[in-house]
């Protein structure tokens, strides 16, 4: 796996052993990022919030393509210390590694994101999740996106976050929403 754009574009990641994650695929970053440059403009300056991260690949990205503020949550022990590793050989800075639940860390006092992309294992309902981001976790027009099982129905966004639009991708779509 590797970052496709900006300052650390081309750049290998380390993906944690084992079949517990699964990483966001390279056409489904790159479909994810041309859609929020399209909506946002740069993201130079921008804060993102990546849970359930994984590899770390999407918050990487956005370090990459100039997100000061990155926050990637990941609860698997095994899989933050395979992103913290790729946040060091990147020597990404703004980037913050939270092992915990997303339950946990959505408990805590919020901090306002603008880019949130959440892509729980696909048997997880994000029903839950979304509602807590609407609790103050999302800044004035903040976008959304959500990673599902392409078999699964329609994503159901909780009152505070407007449907955008979705697009598929094999066995992915991504469901995106704005801030209302």
């Amino acid at each position: 796996m590797r970052l496709i754009s900006g300052s650390a574009g081309g750049r290998r990641l380390d993906t944690p052993a084992g079949r517990g994650t699964r990483p966001t695929s390279e056409r489904t970053r790159e479909a994810l990022f041309s859609s929020l440059v399209s909506w946002c403009g740069s993201l130079e300056g921008s804060s993102f919030l990546d849970l359930y991260a994984g590899s770390g690949a999407v918050g990487l990205e956005a370090a990459s393509r100039g997100a000061t503020r990155v926050t990637l949550v990941e609860r698997d022990a095994r899989a933050a210390r395979t992103i913290r590793s790729n946040v060091a050989a990147l020597a990404a800075t703004g980037v913050e590694v939270v092992e915990a639940s997303v339950e946990r860390f959505l408990s805590a006092a919020p901090t306002p994101y603008a880019l949130v992309f959440v892509d729980p294992p696909y048997a997880h309902p994000v029903a839950g999740t979304l509602a807590a981001l609407t609790g103050g976790w999302l800044a004035a027009d903040a976008v959304v996106c959500v990673e599902r099982a392409s078999r699964d129905a329609a994503l159901a966004w909780p009152e505070g976050i407007d449907a955008l639009r979705s697009r598929r991708y094999g066995d992915s779509t991504l469901w995106y929403g704005r801030a209302s």
